[in-house]
């Protein structure tokens, strides 16, 4: 969700161990982020933070480079009773035609059909029964959507089949 502020820049993992997911973060400069969309990593080799370093590492080994930017508008609720959040996540979209978040020129396309939209339920203790009933019979089972494949998907027709784009700084081993 980009809200083109450079105030608060993180770098996020998401893990997934049985049924429990959760996120990892790491805060970054303005600096060191464009220092990343660049391809210039080593600073992160030798970061305090372990994530900077994991980020590195896999970014060295996996050849990662950028591939989508995910925009979104969310609306969250909470409820106090079971700990429960609940999102909507609207006008899910894929921005094409670069990858600096900050740049708010950047085109997008729609990923989801119109009127349609991603609902997040989280919770830590119980589901509420209140919250039970207003789900749809088939979305009380545990259900996937992620926003990055449906941004990933709809954007591939931009890459083709190649993984490089000129001028990227690819950095050798």
């Amino acid at each position: 969700m980009r809200n083109f502020s450079g105030t608060t820049i993180k770098l996020e993992r998401k893990r997934k161990r049985d049924s429990w997911i959760y996120k990892e973060d790491a805060s970054l400069t303005h600096g060191q982020f464009d220092r990343i969309l660049a391809g210039d990593v080593g600073f992160l080799e030798h970061s305090e933070e372990p994530l900077c370093r994991e980020f590195y590492v896999e970014y060295m080994s996996n050849v990662l480079r950028p591939r989508v930017i995910v925009d979104y508008e969310r609306e969250p609720w909470i409820l106090d009773a079971g700990t429960v959040r609940i999102t909507f996540d609207m006008n899910v979209r894929a921005a094409v035609d670069g990858f600096d978040v900050f740049d708010r020129s950047l085109p997008t396309l729609p990923v989801l059909e119109p009127g349609k939209l991603v609902m997040e339920v989280k919770f830590t203790e119980f589901l509420p029964q209140i919250v039970r009933d207003i789900l749809p019979g088939k979305a009380q089972e545990i259900t996937a959507a992620s926003k990055y494949v449906l941004c990933y998907d709809k954007a591939s027709y931009l890459r083709g089949f190649d993984y490089w784009q000129e001028g990227w700084n690819v950095p050798s081993v």
